[in-house]
């Protein structure tokens, strides 16, 4: 890239390389920074959940990872806590798919690719000058630190502990996920847990991604255990689902929150002619239950290049008028998925019978209400909502 570049992407994660790969595909010189969000020296075990805008955009930039990489997700499976269900099948939809499971390693190794053999890329070690910077360092930015933009986080009683397991019995391409407590449910010290065991290894696999949320004490002695001693735990708490499992990766643990930016776009401090806008989880972070992470911050990347590319031919990238339409589109659809998972949250952080006859009828009459029930899923599908590319 020999002419200065147009926008300047600190954060080289999924959201990062996928913005940058867009942006060269429409002719603009794009300085990123490298600066994963995951240790380096730390193996990944998370896997994403992609809906189908997010596959479309990675599919239009021929990074969407071989079959053996990806999972579709047949069906969904959640229980509440006293005998609440509620079920959503690919085919009731319409579709063949309702998402898919993707190695995270494997899909930031085609962005990398990608990038690569991008000319109108340029990778860098350290942020450049340039018209528009983009943040996308994920929830403990640095750089949006540097830029005075607070932070408004809700610390949940929770910490998240992910890892993979092989189990007995194939997974048949359905997502489990259990809404409960834990083993102190009928003492006064009952904590909520969430429990996801997601498909993965492909169609017939009989691996599985672990997110479990649980209190920050029993994520402790959850992740002191012996891998035989966590894995017997898990299928008491998931009525052993999938038959035997063992583990095939390390435990990796992180606390929970749901935050917001106070802005997301703004002046560069001390310089002229130059803005910034954060994108991915350097804007926002919600509680995995509903698997959107990913999804809510492709969708930042999809508006702000569409965004960029309806712009008046006049109109600079640093114009804070152009980038209020960006901050516009998006905090709406953010703040209304944030409230989603933020209240299913609570409403299962209630001990006491009322709230879990309330929470388990809900459940029931969610999963039998025909219109809405579709409606909701084809929103968590990213059929037609915003930000679709």
């Amino acid at each position: 890239m020999a002419s200065p570049p147009d926008i300047c992407i600190r954060g080289a994660g999924i959201v990062g390389r996928s913005l940058a790969l867009l942006l060269a595909r429409e002719r603009l010189n794009v300085a990123l920074v490298d600066s994963p969000a995951w240790p380096s020296n730390t193996p990944d075990v998370r896997a994403y959940s992609i809906n189908r805008a997010g596959m479309q955009l990675l599919r239009s930039l021929r990074c969407w990872p071989d079959s053996a990489a990806v999972t579709p997700v047949q069906r969904m499976q959640i229980w509440g806590d006293h005998g609440g269900q509620l079920s959503f099948g690919a085919s009731e939809q319409g579709v063949d798919q309702l998402n898919w499971m993707v190695d995270v390693s494997v899909l930031q190794e085609r962005l990398a690719q990608a990038v690569q053999f991008q000319p109108q890329i340029q990778v860098l070690q350290a942020p450049v000058a340039a018209p528009l910077t983009v943040v996308c360092e994920g929830r403990a930015s640095q750089t949006r630190a540097e830029l005075g933009v607070g932070f408004d986080i809700q610390h949940y009683e929770q910490h998240a502990i992910a890892t993979r397991l092989l189990c007995e019995h194939p997974h048949q391409g359905v997502a489990r996920q259990w809404f409960g407590f834990g083993p102190a449910a009928q003492t006064h010290g009952a904590k909520a847990e969430v429990l996801a065991l997601l498909p993965m290894g492909g169609e017939g696999g009989r691996e599985v991604a672990l997110v479990w949320s649980v209190h920050p004490l029993r994520a402790q002695a959850l992740m002191a255990m012996p891998a035989p001693v966590f894995a017997g735990a898990l299928s008491l708490a998931c009525a052993a689902a999938l038959g035997s499992m063992q583990l095939s990766a390390d435990r990796a643990v992180w606390p929970l929150q749901l935050a917001r930016a106070q802005t997301w776009i703004g002046a560069m401090p001390g310089a002229s002619k130059q803005s910034f806008a954060l994108a991915g989880d350097a804007a926002h972070s919600i509680h995995p239950l509903a698997g959107q992470g990913l999804n809510v911050g492709l969708a930042d990347v999809a508006e702000l290049v569409q965004v960029i590319c309806a712009k008046e031919f006049w109109r600079p990238l640093h114009d804070q008028k152009l980038l209020r339409r960006y901050e516009r589109a998006r905090q709406a659809d953010v703040q209304a998925m944030g409230w989603v998972t933020d209240s299913l949250q609570r409403l299962f952080a209630q001990p006491g019978p009322v709230w879990q006859n309330l929470r388990n009828w809900g459940l029931r009459g969610f999963d039998h209400s025909g219109p809405l029930k579709h409606w909701v899923t084809q929103r968590a599908m990213g059929a037609g909502g915003p930000g679709t590319p």
